[in-house]
């Protein structure tokens, strides 16, 4: 074996060899998976939880270019969008809203080709980013675990957890934020495969002793991912954690590297000649990706704050163009007001709880009495909550002690890579207890829940050269959780889609006093 075959080896371990299978399983789940999220999703028809932003917002700036503000209240103003009326907007003043423009947009693309009147036009887009994400997820962990199985089990997990599925069905920002999230993860996994590759050719033709190892400056799958994370950001302002998260996690891949290669100063060599021009190009396209997504609001002179540098000459970022100092005094705005969102809410929750599920969200609840539509007892229920299936939230959060040590202590870099989800989607809440946050902020970081899940599970199934009867317990134990993932998906379905049931069986599914 050639010098270049053992740094390759060395670099980038085993990898499977691509076959249809590969592909199969998260198509197949992706498949099963977008029927069931796209299956009567104009039910209900009329606004769920903050869908009377978002979705009346994409109207808008279909309409206006920008958000507008609405004429009147919520209550005033939803019953006669439900009912047809779209022209409830103000067409002089633009609204002071709080998150920007991407995802807004994206639910705006729905309403464009289905009409904006149609609630399967207001949750059309999410629906499509859910069930495409069930696919990415799948493909993912193929690559992160080099195994198709493990690939095929993380697609149908992500298929039957109930979080994500209701976010797949309501049309809100949060899902949106962790698409884009997922796909740059995905980006950057595949960037540290070939970026491997080019450094095991480039250093076989080396000395075998070397100070800090050659240069690799083009490497667009990260120019892609800092494209998807500058979408993540335009969506909410939380994708930055999620840019700062990556990033650390791609300079210790990028030290790995230089180590393995065999460079001396491997240090150095990650953080000089990787760390510093991925930062700098990422940093440039992210921002540059996240302005771009503004082009409407910059189009216009009705966008709030829009001519605030005009009309305040002497205040503000003096140094920067009209245009973007009243872009930054809009931001600033915004932050003063996410900092004292303070005021107490029904659902509220602690990050603290959020793993295990403790205050889930309620959407949307009404109470049919008997002989209303689907109710034949003295009481029903009708509800969307917000309940991630407890089959995998509880699994992951035994898991995240096992990824801690498989990466502290065993140097598994795929643990570290599902950690730095966790650490980009949850860790950053832990700083912000004074605001109110709620337990639905998860959906940003459940994809790296179901993969630390399929992490817990290749444990389980063992390695490929154990022994046959340690393989056969293995599959078994697995295929008997997966069996109950699909159980909890069965039990909680008429809790996640609306359906009419009796109270009593609505009860059946509040565990705990706090889920009510």
């Amino acid at each position: 074996m050639d010098r270049g075959q053992q740094l390759r080896e060395r670099l980038l371990g085993f990898r499977p060899t691509e076959t249809l299978w590969g592909w199969a399983g998260p198509l197949l789940f992706a498949a099963i998976g977008g029927l069931l999220r796209f299956w009567a999703l104009d039910r209900p028809h009329q606004l769920v939880f903050d869908e009377t932003y978002y979705v009346k917002q994409g109207v808008s700036m279909l309409d206006h270019g920008v958000e507008m503000q609405w004429n009147g209240d919520g209550e005033q103003v939803d019953p006669l969008f439900t009912h047809g009326t779209t022209a409830v907007f103000n067409t002089t003043e633009g609204d002071m809203v709080v998150h920007p423009p991407v995802g807004k947009w994206v639910i705006a693309f729905g309403e464009w080709v289905f009409g904006s009147t149609s609630s399967f036009g207001w949750r059309f887009s999410v629906a499509l980013l859910g069930t495409i994400s069930i696919l990415m997820v799948g493909r993912i962990a193929r690559r992160l675990f080099r195994s198709s199985w493990l690939g095929a089990i993380a697609s149908f997990l992500m298929a039957f957890e109930g979080h994500h599925f209701v976010h797949s069905r309501t049309g809100l920002l949060d899902i949106i934020l962790m698409f884009f999230a997922l796909a740059a993860f995905g980006a950057l996994l595949i960037d540290r495969d070939r970026g491997r590759e080019r450094l095991a050719a480039k250093a076989a033709r080396l000395p075998a002793s070397f100070a800090t190892g050659p240069w690799l400056l083009w490497r667009p799958w990260r120019l892609v991912a800092a494209i998807c994370l500058g979408l993540a950001c335009g969506t909410k302002w939380s994708g930055l954690y999620f840019f700062a998260a990556f990033g650390l996690m791609i300079v210790f891949w990028d030290i790995g590297a230089r180590r393995a290669a065999g460079a001396r100063h491997w240090i150095i060599a990650g953080i000089g000649k990787d760390g510093v021009w991925a930062g700098l190009s990422m940093t440039a396209v992210v921002l540059a990706t996240y302005l771009a997504s503004w082009v409407q609001w910059f189009r216009t002179d009705i966008g709030y704050n829009r001519t605030w540098a005009v009309d305040n000459p002497e205040q503000g970022v003096q140094w920067l163009p009209p245009a973007l100092r009243s872009l930054w005094e809009y931001h600033v705005v915004v932050l003063d007001f996410h900092d004292g969102l303070t005021k107490p809410h029904t659902y509220d929750s602690n990050p603290w709880s959020w793993m295990v599920q403790s205050r889930p969200t309620s959407f949307f609840y009404e109470s049919p009495t008997q002989g209303m539509t689907g109710c034949d007892v003295e009481k029903c229920s009708k509800a969307i909550t917000s309940l991630g299936s407890v089959s995998i939230w509880w699994l992951a959060t035994a898991a995240l002690f096992f990824l801690v040590y498989h990466w502290a202590f065993k140097r598994d870099w795929r643990a570290g890579a599902v950690l730095a989800g966790f650490v980009g989607g949850w860790l950053p809440w832990f700083f912000l207890q004074h605001r109110t946050i709620f337990t639905f902020y998860t959906i940003a970081f459940e994809p790296w829940v179901v993969l630390a899940v399929v992490f817990v599970l290749g444990l389980a199934l063992g390695p490929p050269g154990a022994d046959a009867r340690r393989r056969r317990i293995g599959q078994l134990v697995v295929g008997a959780y997966l069996l109950l993932v699909l159980a909890n998906f069965a039990f909680y379905w008429p809790i996640w889609t609306a359906q009419v049931i009796p109270y009593d069986h609505w009860r059946w599914r509040m565990w705990f006093p706090s889920w009510v």
